[in-house]
C-alpha cells in the first residue's frame, strides 16, 4: 500500500521537495483567510516576505547537507545496528515505517526543540522563531540558519538510532513541514475537533500555547507531528486562546527586518 509513496520519496528531487513546501504554504495561507484563529493587525505580505527569506535559508542548509543524510542512511543500512534490526522490525514493512517516523519525530523534532529551550546558547538562536509576534503558517520555517544546522544534526542522530531508509527520511521531512505549517497556521478549528486531534497530533490550538510570551507556557508543547511526546514527558499544557500573547518578552525589537533577525542571537543581553 505504501510502496508507491516510498518509491516516490526514494527518487524525490530537491525541486520537488521545494515544490511540496511551497504548495503547503500556499494551501494554509489561503485557509487562514477563511478560518482565522485570530484577526492579526499586520501587513501580511511584508511579514511573509521576511519569514520566506528565513525559510529559504533553511532550504539552503538542508539541501546543501542532504548528501550527509544519504551517506548516513547507506552506512546504517549496511551496518544494521539500529533499532529496526535490533528488534527485527524490518520484517514488518508497515511497522518499520511507523517506528521510523516516530523515532525521527521524537529525536529530530521533539528532542531538538526541547534542548533548544533548555540550553541558553541554543535558546538565543531558537528565539528567532519565537520572536514572531504574528504567528501564521509562514512562521513554521522561521528559523535562524544555525538552528537549521542544529536540527539537521539531530535528524542524523535519529537516522542512526532508528535505522531509517532514505525514502522514509524524505517522507518524514515532507510530513514534518506540512504538519508544522498546519499547527502554526492562523486557522481556527472547532474547539472539540482541535481537542480530539491534539490526542494524536499537534493541533493549532496546542501549538499556539507554545508561542505564548510567558513561562511556563513557552516551555511546553514541543511536539511537531505527534502530541504523544508532550503528554508522555509531562510538557503538555493548555491555555485559553484569548490569553495567548505571541512573541518574546524582551527589549529587542527586530521590526521584522531580515538582517536584524539574523543578528538577534549575537546581540548583547
Amino acid at each position: 500500500m505504501f510502496d508507491p509513496i516510498l518509491e516516490f520519496f526514494s527518487e524525490i528531487t530537491s525541486l520537488q521537495r521545494g515544490g511540496l513546501l511551497a504548495l503547503g504554504l500556499m494551501f494554509f495561507w489561503i485557509i487562514e483567510g477563511f478560518l482565522p484563529y485570530r484577526y492579526l493587525n499586520y501587513n501580511k505580505f511584508k511579514h511573509a516576505s521576511t519569514n520566506i527569506l528565513l525559510t529559504l535559508t533553511t532550504i539552503l542548509v538542508n539541501f546543501s547537507l542532504a548528501f550527509m543524510i544519504v551517506l548516513t542512511c547507506d552506512f546504517i543500512s549496511a551496518s544494521e545496528i539500529g533499532i529496526l534490526s535490533f528488534f527485527n522490525i524490518t520484517a514488518y514493512p508497515i511497522l518499520s515505517l511507523l517506528v521510523s517516523i516516530m523515532i525521527l519525530d521524537l529525536i529530530g523534532a521533539y528532542s531538538a526543540h526541547y534542548f533548544q529551550h533548555k540550553i541558553k546558547i541554543l535558546w538565543k538562536i531558537h528565539a528567532v522563531h519565537h520572536s514572531d509576534k504574528h504567528v501564521d503558517t509562514t512562521t513554521a520555517n522561521r528559523h535562524h540558519p544555525i538552528e537549521s544546522v542544529i536540527r539537521f544534526l539531530f535528524t542524523l542522530l535519529a537516522i542512526i538510532i532508528s535505522e531509517s531508509s532514505i525514502e522514509i527520511v524524505f517522507l518524514y521531512q515532507s510530513l514534518s513541514v506540512a504538519f508544522s505549517q498546519f499547527n502554526h497556521a492562523n486557522i481556527r478549528l472547532n474547539d472539540k475537533i482541535d481537542k480530539m486531534l491534539s490526542y494524536v497530533i499537534v493541533s493549532p490550538n496546542m501549538h499556539k500555547v507554545h508561542h505564548h510570551s510567558f513561562m511556563p507556557y513557552t516551555d511546553s508543547n514541543y511536539g511537531n507531528i505527534f502530541s504523544v511526546w508532550d503528554r508522555l514527558f509531562g510538557t503538555y499544557m493548555e491555555l485559553d486562546r484569548e490569553k495567548i500573547i505571541f512573541g518574546i518578552d524582551d527589549n529587542y525589537d527586530d521590526k521584522n527586518n531580515f538582517l536584524k533577525i539574523l543578528k538577534r542571537p549575537f546581540r548583547k543581553s
